[in-house]
């Protein structure tokens, strides 16, 4: 019973650090061995058996304005701590790949190449590898110009033209020596960015709605919908925990000065959010005892989840 633990991002320009952490608990899978040397369509595949069989499954996410706000290393270990979170099931010891102690637990062996010679931690690695790459392909139309599918947000010379060219963007990490004469620009964005490559609120909702699905999936559920319509009503995010469905709706903000978004959630938004989930209940014939109604509040530019509540 052996959590293994690996990295993925570490050294990008942007982006965040995502650690994964699996316990695979006695599964056998055929071929898993350290993500790099995978091509995508086996790491796609082996991602989906992961999950599908290992006995826990967790992933930890610091951004990159928090990386520049702690630094690297207390960073590794705020993700390596948030992913083993996600670990419920009894284990017996915690293999991380690497030299550095990321989690203060008895039971830590470090180990170098251990995404190749142990097999919860080459399945943590893919893991990691196939959240955060799909995530940076999703910031290709949030901050278009930068090619994120491609080079994942690591410090590639298409990557350099790139910033040379159009300037940062919040997700880069401007502790980073190559980034760093950029740190006296602006909190809030960049003023290097044209006014062409700013995101739209179509794309800052996209944006607030991933991070809420992230938040969701480290704590257990699973995504059913994403912008669930009907010409009545709708809803940013349905999910599962258990035998309970929520519905969450997104509220983003500037800045956390500008008041919460839980408040923008009046007691009218709140009726048409509960007629929403009785008709999807109905159509899909949910119990309507198991349904809450969630509202998320993201702020600021790194997009972080002030609040989650349920409401009453």
């Amino acid at each position: 019973m052996i959590v293994g633990i690996d990295e993925v991002g570490r050294g990008a320009w942007a982006g965040p650090l995502v650690v994964g952490a699996v316990l695979l608990g006695g599964v056998s899978i055929e071929v898993v061995t350290d993500s790099k040397v995978l091509s995508k369509k086996e790491r796609q595949r082996l991602d989906g058996e992961i999950r599908r069989l290992a006995h826990g499954v967790g992933l930890g996410w610091v951004s990159a304005h928090q990386i520049d706000q702690i630094g690297l290393s207390e960073a590794l270990k705020l993700a390596s701590r948030r992913a083993l979170m996600h670990i419920h099931q009894d284990y017996k010891e915690i293999i991380i790949d690497g030299t550095i102690r990321l989690i203060d637990d008895p039971r830590v062996t470090l180990m170098k190449k251990a995404d190749l010679l142990i097999p919860s931690v080459s399945a943590a690695s893919i893991v990691a590898k196939v959240a955060r790459d799909n995530y940076m392909k999703h910031l290709d139309g949030v901050f278009p110009g930068y090619a994120f599918h491609g080079h994942v947000g690591y410090g590639t010379a298409a990557h350099r033209k790139a910033i040379d060219s159009i300037g940062i963007t919040p997700i880069h990490r401007l502790s980073f020596a190559p980034l760093k004469k950029y740190q006296t620009v602006s909190t809030e964005i960049a003023p290097t960015i044209s006014t062409q490559t700013l995101p739209t609120t179509k794309q800052i909702g996209d944006r607030s709605e991933t991070e809420v699905v992230h938040y969701l999936q480290e704590r257990g559920h699973e995504i059913i919908e994403r912008n669930w319509r009907t010409k009545l009503c709708e809803i940013d995010i349905i999910s599962k925990l258990g035998d309970t469905v929520y519905f969450t709706e997104v509220k983003y903000r500037k800045t956390a000065s500008h008041g919460g978004g839980v408040t923008a959630v009046t007691k009218k938004k709140q009726q048409q959010m509960a007629f929403a989930a009785e008709l999807y209940a109905a159509r899909y014939a949910i119990d309507d005892k198991n349904l809450r109604l969630c509202v998320a509040d993201v702020a600021g530019i790194s997009y972080e989840i002030k609040q989650f509540l349920e409401l009453v």
